[in-house]
C-alpha cells in the first residue's frame, strides 16, 4: 500500500496535515471505525497525523481488516486535504 510502511505486525502512516484539519478528520476516523469494528492508534502533532494499524483480537497479526481501514483513512485524511509524507 503506497505510502504506508510496515513496523512489524504493524503499519504505519504518517501525513502532514494541519492541526485542526487533522482534529476533524480524527473525528471523521473514529466514527468509521466504530462502524467497522476496527480502530487504529492515532498520534496528532502540530502538523503531522500518524496513524498505526494492526489486529489486536487476532494476536497483533495484519489481517484484511488492517488493510481495509488503512484505505479508509487514506480516503478521509485526502478528503481533509492532507499531503502525505513520503
Amino acid at each position: 500500500m503506497p505510502g504506508w510502511e510496515r513496523e512489524g505486525d504493524t503499519i504505519r502512516r504518517t501525513y502532514e496535515i494541519r492541526y485542526h484539519a487533522a482534529v476533524a478528520a480524527i473525528v471523521t476516523i473514529a466514527d468509521r471505525s466504530r462502524r467497522v469494528q476496527h480502530h487504529a492508534d492515532l498520534d496528532l502533532r502540530m502538523n503531522t497525523l500518524t496513524a498505526r494499524i494492526t489486529t489486536h483480537d487476532s494476536g497483533y497479526v495484519l489481517t484484511a481488516l488492517d488493510v481495509d481501514l488503512a484505505h479508509r483513512i487514506d480516503a478521509i485524511v485526502a478528503a481533509h486535504q492532507a499531503l502525505p509524507l513520503d
